[in-house]
């Protein structure tokens, strides 16, 4: 293993790539693991989630290693993985689950009870997340690795798929998570608020699962022209604030069967400043009665940078009144990516689902990380992954 080099959270605004440690097969807390793997990082990509911290939005503290989206091939294990050899290519869900409470049985792993000693639910480089470090890294230790990894079945066939395959730690089994708990089927219409990479591939999930219209709804008519290119019909909220009449423009009716917010809580209206509740109302309101609404768009519980003392601590104003009054259904929370991401890896590699062109993905340099940073801050309708070894290059 050569110097280990990660994408490091300084400041509010600020990352640099920096030196860090060689990951351990040791727990957060300094306890040696031998359930875990030691991973040469292959692909990791920056997340909208990341980006929340990057901006203080979080009570992230400085040092921390970001990245949660890790794919990277198996260089050491302890003695006690038995289903993973040296050189597995394998998906790391971004979920940390121990496999073995009662959350993880049910395959709610986004809410394991047991790898983070704060509250339910565990991830590599975030804020409140268990302590586990991140893989925007040449270098990661992925722990409980014969329950967490999925391995690909062929490394040449995985290597001309990774730029699509590497969306299976995160966005793809979100967005998907977000279409299934909207209920979409076949011949449903469907509306995704937010045009960047998780609502891409939320709908792109809708299609794949049968809807018969997708509407992609966002402020940023660059990210409207790739929705469109990608065959989504854009709705570009600078035209008004009723979304409702918009919808209608396109299908004929103000209201939809399956809604998905792909925005979170820094949601934004009209008048250019924050509404952090305005897209979940506006679900209720566009959702036809006894339609459901999937939430994989990030919400907080502490927010220091919100536009008030409520939603500072997460408490929004919602209108709950009229999503109880038209018997809607809600889901929330991280994603199970177990619970998707077999079935999504072998959609992609029989070419059913070409993610990586749906959200635009550009690799860059595990170096170049920071103006990666800098642009996806700015709104640029592209995915970015980080490629520390060069191998996508050459791939």
């Amino acid at each position: 293993m050569s110097k280990n080099r990660g994408v490091v959270y300084m400041r509010p605004g600020k990352v640099e790539v920096r030196d860090i440690d060689d990951p351990k097969l040791e727990a957060p807390d300094g306890r040696r693991i031998e359930h875990g793997v030691i991973l040469k990082v292959i692909s990791t990509n920056i997340c909208g989630s990341d980006q929340h911290m990057v901006r203080g939005r979080t009570t992230a503290m400085p040092g921390l290693v970001l990245g949660h989206e890790i794919t990277g091939q198996v260089i050491e294990k302890g003695v006690d993985v038995e289903m993973l050899d040296i050189g597995d290519i394998v998906s790391v869900p971004f979920n940390v689950a121990c496999g073995r409470c009662r959350c993880c049985k049910s395959q709610d792993t986004g809410v394991c009870l047991t790898v983070n000693p704060s509250r339910a639910g565990g991830a590599y480089g975030y804020v409140d997340m268990g302590g586990w470090i991140g893989g925007q890294a040449r270098y990661v230790t992925v722990p409980y690795a014969d329950f967490n990894l999925l391995k690909f079945p062929d490394r040449d066939r995985a290597m001309e798929k990774i730029r699509d395959l590497t969306m299976l730690s995160d966005i793809l089994p979100t967005g998907f998570h977000g279409a299934i708990n909207a209920k979409v089927g076949v011949g449903s219409i469907v509306y995704v608020a937010g045009a960047g990479p998780v609502g891409l591939a939320a709908a792109a999930s809708a299609r794949i699962l049968g809807a018969a219209v997708v509407m992609v709804g966002d402020f940023n008519r660059d990210r409207l022209a790739h929705a469109a290119k990608v065959g989504f019909e854009p709705i570009d909220l600078n035209a008004g604030d009723n979304l409702g009449e918009m919808i209608a423009q396109v299908t004929g009716s103000n209201e939809v069967d399956s809604a998905i917010d792909a925005v979170g809580f820094e949601a934004r209206g009209h008048s250019g400043g924050e509404q952090p509740a305005i897209v979940l109302n506006q679900m209720m309101e566009i959702t036809r009665a006894a339609g459901s609404i999937g939430i994989p768009g990030l919400y907080v519980t502490e927010d220091p940078g919100a536009v008030d003392n409520a939603a500072k601590h997460g408490s929004l104003s919602l209108r709950l009144g009229l999503g109880w009054a038209k018997a809607q259904s809600f889901h929330t929370g991280q994603t199970p990516v177990l619970r998707y991401n077999r079935q999504l890896m072998q959609a992609i590699l029989h070419d059913r689902l070409p993610i990586a062109d749906i959200v635009n993905a550009k690799v860059i340099s595990l170096e170049d990380a920071v103006q990666g940073y800098e642009s996806f801050d700015q709104g640029v309708a592209q995915k970015f992954v980080l490629d520390p070894h060069g191998e996508l290059k050459a791939a």
